[in-house]
């Protein structure tokens, strides 16, 4: 079974309470289960976790280059900045390995400088604005 490790990039933890009418009801437990279980259905394993920290979420994704597994990534605010993230995020493609990048919301609906990723240019794809779906039809895209 081929484990994808699901990246989630700051404030994710606060689902369902932050801006739900941008990020949804949902919570990050919720969102956690969701996924594992489309996952399995796909016959693929899920490892979702998030974080805060920019220096852990490249740590992970050191990780899964070095266990040569596909990531799911959303970097989050990390998305318009992180040169550091994209640095990392490169890695995988260039191990011959997927990066899908997502988000909850469309980020070129909103604020101007949301429009921007650093990650999009070294992404395998990008699936933005459909909510828990995006998570969803990334984990379709890998099971192919």
């Amino acid at each position: 079974m081929q484990n994808v490790l699901v990246l989630n990039g700051p404030n994710l933890g606060r689902l369902g309470s932050r801006e739900p009418d941008i990020y949804g009801a949902l919570d990050f437990a919720s969102l956690t289960s969701a996924v594992e279980a489309a996952a399995a259905n796909l016959g693929l394993s899920a490892d979702v976790r998030q974080t805060d920290s920019e220096s852990e979420l490249i740590g992970w994704i050191h990780e899964a280059v070095d266990a040569k597994q596909n990531v799911i990534l959303n970097p989050a605010a990390f998305t318009h900045y992180s040169y550091a993230l994209r640095d990392a995020a490169v890695q995988i493609t260039k191990a011959g390995l997927k990066l899908i990048e997502v988000h909850l919301s469309n980020p070129h609906t909103r604020e101007e400088f949301r429009h921007t990723s650093v990650i999009s240019g070294v992404a395998t794809g990008v699936i933005a604005g459909f909510g828990t779906d995006s998570y969803l039809l990334a984990l379709e895209q890998l099971a192919k």
